[in-house]
């Protein structure tokens, strides 16, 4: 959103223009003494409001809020109303997002970084998954992994990951929504995403663990690796918790695999490969030992919903990363930076592997592979918020159909539960992604009160007509109901950038063409039209009328 058109004077004022009333206020200011002044615990803020033609003091938090409108004599409370209150290029309507004083956002529109590096220290294990997963299992074991429906896990991992792409992503995601806000509304990684990325299985039952202690967790290592009481005793020890390093786990593998222990190679092999990928947690190289608990039965671990499971771990972890206080990402970053590459092609910079009308089968997330980018978080921040709809590959996988037909659950509204850890899953804040016109969704679930969350999920059919009953199939893949784009700019932050400090306060809500339906000419548009913007090119310009041609050309199609 636009910042204030203010600028910041000695003596902790902020100003547009001088007008006789600033004068006598800063004439005031001066009269008290300097000790007094420069000890305020806020900034003033003179603002100059043309429809009442006067000045109004504003008082700004330590937070940069601006809590609530001071009225100047004379002034009429409905022409309070109409100004906005919130935070300056946050939210207008705090109603929404409701954490976003802790948001990473919130800092970034003041020049604050979360420390000397801006991006995140991202958890990647794809070059250790490639030395660490044979080229084939042994037949005993692959009949276990592959009932699993775990298998997939072995192949998708990216073998780095792009920090800076992540990162600057992360800083769009809010826990309240389960959504990244972008500039023309909210977007998110859903279970139809998860299945056709990773091949993970969406249907399936929630996993509720019990309490593992650390002298469980040496049982367990006993009964279910194999490994003698010392040395899981010692081993837990130099965890300093109830977890497992994942090199021990893959030494312990071999060992297994060697000695034809089948069963406790698998439970070895399977609980390495989740803590590489789907539950991977921000210490890089521990695993937590209660998921153990996921394989004592390997013949019944196929009943998992384990695409929920990646989703809510990360939902999970992306709330934690978007707050200012925090410098790491856990979860399965290869689902964030390929679902980025998959709806986002002229982001980042990324390597294809295949062309998906080549595909004989193979999870999407496979397409991808890792190409080292030149642009850094700081970069990537204003290129996002540049973003319009037709920037956007609305429905990416539906020639990817033949292999991952898509599931109604995956518009199933409500909350995801795996372990203790409980999310929001609200596909009617990204609709587009479905192929349905977006409308003003209804406010998020509050998670915390939820208490039949099984019930709900199989009875998935009663939240899905709530979603798609409010909504009419798109006739253009960004298309949004009347009135949207003007919400969504009062609850939300659409861009982390401020703008030249003499934009208008008020919010400008933009207004999207249809652009082209053709994914390629969409980024011949965007193409031209960045160059164009980088430029400050005007169409009345004869030096760039060949290029707003070939725009308009591309547009078309």
């Amino acid at each position: 959103m636009p910042k204030s058109d203010f600028a910041l004077s000695p003596g902790g004022v902020e100003r547009k223009t001088r007008t006789s009333g600033e004068d006598k206020y800063l004439a005031f200011l001066r009269c008290i003494p300097e000790h007094l002044r420069v000890s305020l615990p806020v900034w003033i803020i003179v603002y100059r409001n043309t429809s009442l033609k006067s000045s109004v003091v504003r008082r700004r938090g330590a937070d940069g809020r601006i809590p609530v409108r001071t009225l100047d004599r004379g002034a009429s409370s409905s022409a309070a109303a109409a100004e906005p209150t919130g935070y300056p290029g946050g939210p207008y309507d705090t109603s929404l997002l409701v954490k976003y004083e802790h948001h990473v956002a919130r800092h970034i529109w003041f020049g604050e970084e979360r420390g000397p590096k801006k991006e995140l220290k991202v958890a990647g294990h794809g070059l250790k998954l490639t030395s660490r997963v044979p080229l084939a299992l042994p037949p005993q074991m692959e009949s276990w992994v592959s009932r699993s429906g775990l298998a997939s896990l072995q192949r998708t991992s990216l073998n780095k990951i792009d920090t800076n792409l992540v990162s600057a992503f992360v800083e769009r995601w809010h826990l309240e929504t389960s959504s990244f806000h972008m500039p023309f509304g909210e977007m998110s990684i859903t279970l139809d995403d998860v299945a056709c990325l990773l091949h993970l299985p969406i249907r399936g039952i929630f996993w509720s663990p019990q309490d593992v202690t650390e002298e469980l967790a040496v049982e367990l290592a006993v009964d279910y690796l194999g490994v003698s009481q010392g040395q899981a005793q010692s081993h837990v020890r130099s965890c300093r918790g109830s977890y497992y390093k994942l090199e021990w786990l893959y030494d312990i593998f071999v060992h297994h695999r060697a000695a034809s222990s089948w069963a406790y190679a698998t439970r070895t092999y399977l609980l390495m490969l989740v803590g590489s990928t789907i539950f991977a947690d921000k210490t890089f190289t521990l695993v937590e030992a209660r998921y153990l608990l996921l394989f004592r039965d390997l013949d019944g671990c196929s009943g998992y919903s384990w695409g929920a499971a990646a989703l809510v771990t990360l939902y999970r972890y992306l709330g934690d990363a978007s707050m200012y206080s925090c410098k790491q990402l856990g979860g399965y970053p290869t689902l964030l930076q390929c679902w980025i590459h998959e709806y986002f092609p002229t982001v980042g910079k990324r390597g294809e592997n295949w062309n998906p009308a080549g595909n004989c089968g193979l999870p999407r997330a496979m397409r991808w592979s890792y190409r080292q980018g030149v642009l850094k978080v700081d970069d990537l921040r204003p290129i996002l918020d540049e973003l319009t709809p037709t920037d956007v590959i609305w429905r990416p996988f539906e020639d990817h159909r033949a292999w991952r037909v898509f599931d109604e659950i995956c518009l199933y509204r409500g909350c995801l539960k795996w372990g203790e850890t409980i999310v929001p899953y609200l596909p009617d804040r990204c609709l587009r992604e479905f192929g349905y016109r977006q409308y003003v969704p209804s406010p998020p679930l509050d998670c915390m009160m939820a208490t039949d969350i099984d019930v709900d999920w199989i009875s998935y059919h009663q939240s899905v007509v709530a979603v798609i009953g409010s909504s009419t199939v798109a006739t253009i893949p960004s298309e949004v109901e009347d009135g949207y784009l003007e919400w969504y700019y009062r609850v939300s932050h659409p861009w982390l950038v401020p703008p030249h400090r003499d934009a208008p306060r008020d919010i400008p809500v933009p207004v999207y063409d249809a652009g082209p339906s053709d994914p390629d000419w969409a980024r011949v548009s965007t193409l031209i039209r960045r160059y164009l913007r980088q430029v400050n090119a005007e169409e009345e310009d004869p030096q760039f009328s060949d290029l707003f041609e070939a725009l308009h050309i591309s547009r078309s199609h």
